[in-house]
């Protein structure tokens, strides 16, 4: 089993994805990530034992010791994390979950259409 604070989950085929974890590998120098592809054993694994579907794979899932944070508050939390500028952006957690989440849940729909995929995971 996977043992690490900071553990970024997300969808291995999708090109969005890939860009966020080159994005806070970019910028995360201080900030420990793991990144496991949601469609990994490893992946699998953990959202089983968190009690998540191993089959929906629209949302970015970041474990933090052991919370979990979905959708639009695991991107807010992850960009908390890597400090600077970019923890600035957490104030939008003040937003009600339903309105993040629904901008959220449009983005995950059409990210396919919109960025592309790989044909199998990259990482």
């Amino acid at each position: 089993m996977i043992n690490n604070e900071n553990i970024l989950l997300f969808d291995g085929f999708c090109n969005l994805c890939s860009r966020l974890v080159h994005f806070i590998i970019k910028r995360g120098k201080k900030a420990k990530f793991l990144f496991v592809s949601l469609q990994s054993e490893s992946g699998q694994s953990l959202l089983k034992k968190f009690g998540l579907p191993t089959d929906n794979f629209d949302s970015v899932v970041y474990i933090k010791s052991d919370k979990y944070f979905l959708k639009s508050s695991a991107i807010l939390h992850i960009l908390k994390e890597l400090g600077g500028i970019w923890k600035l952006f957490f104030i939008f957690i003040i937003v009600p979950n339903f309105i993040r989440d629904f901008i959220y849940k449009i983005i995950a729909k059409s990210r396919y259409k919109i960025f592309g995929r790989h044909n199998s995971c990259i990482y």
